[in-house]
Order: structure tokens, then C-alpha cells, then sequence
């Protein structure tokens, strides 16, 4: 019998940022910029404790309210072609619980004089829905702070 909290989605999720190729993928392969653009709000926290963008490396993260980033993560990194594609995948948890495991690939694609960004997310949430839609309102937000930086 499968549990009710066991939920799963693939979301789809395009921008088009007005910066070359190689501009956005650097926004993405640097941890500092990307923490930056990828703070979904400004209520909240995403602080990186690790990074190792590299294929078969990891970052460690802390994400949540600004006042307690109480989720901790863990991105490892399978397949990074520069200025095409980053596969990944996620696990995010809080206090010992595994909440969250999703499984992404990003693609980079000219769009006239800017790039277009794709991401593919599959996710499980071993939590229910509010992880999911959790999920789908940071990685908008997140884009949504990209091609803003990214102007």
C-alpha cells in the first residue's frame, strides 16, 4: 500500500534571460550568484555550507525562513556540459527526515541575443503536496530573480 504523503510531479519551468549563453550558465556555476538569484523571497534563506560544482560534486545547503533556515540539502552534480546542460539532483530534509528528492536538468539554448533556460524537475515528496507546491513556487521565484539579474 503506497503512503498518502508519497506525491510526485514533473514541472517544466522556461525563461528567457537577456545575457549570452556562457553569461547565464557562469550565473549558475557560480555559488555566490546563484545564491543570490536563487533566494526565492526576501523572507527567505538559502545559505550554501559546501560547494563542489564539478560532475560528481555536491553542495550542502541550508534553505527556509530568513530566521531559521531549519532545511538542509544536498545537490549532486552527474552531468555539467558548459553552456548546454547541468543534470542534478536534490534531497532536502529537516531535523534527520528526508522531505524532498527531485531529480532536474537544466538546458541553455541561444534565444535571438539572450538564452533561453529550460529546467526539468521530477519530484518526489515523501511529505505531500506542500513540499511539491513548495517546490514549484521557489524554482519560478528563483528564475523569476534570474532573468531580473540577469538584465
Amino acid at each position: 500500500m503506497t503512503s498518502p504523503d508519497l506525491k510526485h510531479e514533473t514541472l517544466v519551468f522556461e525563461r528567457i534571460c537577456a545575457a549570452s549563453v556562457a553569461q547565464v550558465f557562469a550565473a549558475f556555476a557560480d555559488p555566490e550568484e546563484r545564491a543570490n538569484w536563487g533566494t526565492p523571497s526576501k523572507t527567505a534563506a538559502f545559505i550554501y555550507d559546501k560547494v563542489d560544482f564539478r560532475e560528481g560534486g555536491r553542495d550542502e545547503f541550508r534553505c527556509g525562513d530568513k530566521n531559521n533556515p531549519q532545511y538542509r540539502g544536498v545537490t549532486t552534480y552527474y552531468d555539467i556540459v558548459p553552456n548546454e546542460r547541468i543534470v542534478s539532483s536534490e534531497v532536502v530534509e529537516t531535523q534527520g527526515r528526508k522531505l524532498l528528492i527531485s531529480m532536474s536538468t537544466t538546458t541553455f539554448e541561444p534565444e535571438g541575443t539572450g538564452t533561453k533556460v529550460t529546467v526539468t524537475v521530477q519530484l518526489t515528496s515523501l511529505t505531500g503536496d506542500g513540499m511539491l507546491k513548495g517546490a514549484e513556487f521557489g524554482h519560478n521565484a528563483s528564475l523569476d530573480n534570474l532573468v531580473q539579474a540577469m538584465q
